[in-house]
């Protein structure tokens, strides 16, 4: 029955009452879900778009935003790495420009190239496979072979550990860097786990992969980081270049080039450029036995050094392709920058003619020559405008982008699951912390539905002298906080022996003065005809407790286990204080633990996750809660 009858209803004054009521109403409801509508849009951020504040994340509705955050991950969130295989000037990856279509003769060509001469794994990276920037997050090809490497070991992590080669202290500390052969500094490993890296690479298809453009590299990270601006470069090498898109890098020594230009190239080769991409030519074999020779004096110091019997120097092979690690390694980098002799003074250095190139771009370069004789024939059939060969640019962009026009639906669906599925897997993986929240919350709700309601009936039923002094001491446990009270409770239960227990968490807040208070009340409204009639029946108390009382207060009582289990639910601080084992953590302790390494996507992403339970539980005790609020009233 309504509040205001129908007669009311028609008088403008009322009207406009209720008009001003239901806007205040839905005002307050905006104001409500505009700050979750902002958490759930966040929820899926990541470096690309963490300085969007919209409703609805652009991704969902923009394809240049996904793109965006489609090379963002694709490149491992190294927008160094984006600009040398790309080769644009774009700063970030929030910047970067969607190209409009992609050249699709060129990218099958390209295709066709790489199935034909089956480059290694040291060629190529693979994207999906780290986030540094966006701290904690899981993506798709780590997951992938996180999930292989699960099941060969049967979730064993110390199995893998010693098969592997890894110290991995959980499986949420899994992770794996992505290889860059550019820089010298950057060695291919030798552990197993790399062997496992380079064969899951091998699986993954040619869209997956981003090949290293050591043009790319020569122009993006290296002269741009020494020349800021394409004019300060043509002052000091003394050329005229519009752009740096115009430099590419020479496959041998310029020698028709200026000074500097020279200069340029052989520190780049020299100091720079990894071991992987030099080769030499035959004639530089006396010079590497002599600068073997004078390092080594002697031949049996070489043999020891290297585990090797040969009969003379002369014997010692000249290295075709870089040694991946040991002493080797090392005395072929320091041939290749050069090595002074303390006894002599003398240089021992790689003669800088000597030297030449071999990485994708040349052999891609070698490859068009030899299928269309030349770049003018490859450029009419491929629809490119190459002015030379030294010019022609790996089309990984628009490999990427037809993969991307093909797949925008399954990369949309990835973006808005990742990070709930990252804080889903943490959740499930660490230690056991949905367990002991279900333990814990289900012996919170037990405890609170058993020992208030006896507690409020004794109250009730026997109306002792002192009810109204009991009541008024429960109430004013209310004044104080519960950080108040923690550290005297840490003390008792440690006293008691009962911490990493249940019993530590459930027993101080097995009883609660608010509920006992607000459980009487309601137990002081049911008729006592009731009671009465029940004892002439020959009931007992427990009896009428359990049958009469509890059966008509259903409504009051999902209200209190409500309470209990929100209260148990978001308990972190005293858990963490009570249980510091880690196997008693609850899931509020472990997300917190989560938040202090997460990126803000993840952060929001797991209050989203943690507060499902809660909206869950409200939702299915709806009804009975609204019974609780309206029957009294009625009464």
């Amino acid at each position: 029955m309504g509040m205001i009858s129908r007669v009311g209803r028609k008088r403008v004054h009322v009207r406009l009452t209720l008009w001003a009521i239901t806007l205040l109403l839905i005002v307050g409801s905006v104001t409500m879900l505009y700050p979750l509508g902002l958490m759930l849009a966040g929820s899926t951020k990541s470096g690309a778009d963490i300085s969007a504040n919209n409703l609805i994340p652009s991704f969902l509705v923009n394809r240049d935003a996904l793109w965006r955050k489609h090379v963002e991950s694709l490149f491992n969130e190294s927008p160094q790495m984006m600009r040398s295989t790309y080769e644009t000037d774009a700063p970030s990856f929030d910047q970067l420009e969607a190209p409009q279509s992609p050249n699709q003769r060129f990218a099958d060509e390209w295709l066709g190239f790489l199935k034909s001469v089956n480059l290694s794994t040291s060629y190529y990276t693979i994207g999906h496979l780290h986030a540094p920037l966006t701290a904690g997050v899981l993506p798709a090809s780590l997951r992938q072979i996180r999930s292989q490497l699960n099941n060969q070991f049967n979730g064993d992590l110390f199995k893998l550990n010693d098969a592997m080669g890894t110290n991995f202290f959980d499986w949420n500390s899994f992770y794996l860097q992505p290889p860059q052969y550019l820089r010298r500094s950057q060695v291919p490993g030798s552990r197993p786990i790399d062997s496992a890296v380079n064969q899951f690479m091998e699986t993954q298809p040619l869209s997956l992969r981003v090949y290293f453009s050591i043009d790319g590299f020569y122009c993006e990270q290296f002269l741009r980081q020494q020349f800021p601006t394409i004019e300060a470069y043509n002052l000091q090498h003394n050329t005229h270049h519009a752009a740096f898109g115009e430099l590419h890098l020479s496959r041998e020594y310029p020698a028709s080039s200026t000074d500097a230009e020279r200069a340029t190239w052989e520190q780049f080769v020299r100091t720079t450029l990894n071991l992987l991409w030099i080769r030499v030519t035959p004639d530089a074999a006396p010079f590497y036995r002599e600068y073997l020779r004078a390092k080594y004096t002697d031949l049996n110091s070489l043999n020891r050094a290297y585990q090797t019997s040969y009969a003379s120097f002369d014997e010692v092979p000249l290295i075709e392709a870089p040694p991946l690690q040991g002493l080797t390694l090392s005395d072929w980098d320091g041939f290749v920058q050069g090595w002074t002799d303390e006894t002599t003074s003398k240089l021992h250095q790689l003669p800088i003619g000597m030297i030449r190139i071999q990485c994708v771009d040349f052999v891609f370069q070698d490859f068009l020559l030899q299928r269309f004789g030349s770049i003018e024939k490859a450029n009419a059939a491929l629809a490119t405008s190459f002015k030379d060969v030294s010019s022609v640019t790996i089309p990984q962009r628009d490999v990427h982008l037809i993969d991307f026009q093909n797949r925008v639906s399954s990369i949309r669906w990835e973006f808005l699951t990742r990070n709930y599925v990252t804080v889903a897997d943490y959740m499930m993986l660490h230690g056991r912390a949905v367990c002991n929240t279900v333990v814990y919350c289900a012996m919170a709700i037990g405890g609170a539905l058993i020992v208030n309601p006896l507690a409020a009936y004794a109250l009730s039923r026997y109306k002792p002298p002192s009810t109204y002094k009991l009541l008024l001491l429960m109430m004013l446990t209310m004044a104080f906080p519960p950080m108040v009270t923690q550290i005297p409770v840490f003390l008792l239960m440690r006293d008691l022996g009962m911490l990493n227990t249940f019993w530590a968490l459930i027993l101080p807040g097995l009883a609660n003065g608010y509920s006992i208070f607000m459980l009487k009340g309601f137990f002081d409204s049911l008729p006592q005809e009731l009671y009465e009639s029940a004892t002439i029946d020959g009931a007992g108390e427990i009896r009428i407790f359990w049958q009469i009382t509890m059966s008509l207060s259903k409504p009051i009582l999902a209200v209190v286990a409500l309470s209990a289990f929100t209260s148990a639910y978001s308990n972190f601080m005293f858990a963490l204080l009570i249980c510091q084992d880690q196997d008693m953590w609850t899931l509020m302790v472990w997300l917190y633990q989560l938040q202090t390494r997460a990126s803000q996507g993840l952060i929001l992403a797991s209050l989203t996750l943690a507060a499902l339970p809660t909206l869950v539980v409200f939702v299915l005790c709806q009804r009975v809660i609204m019974r609780g609020i309206v029957v009294p009233v009625e009464k």
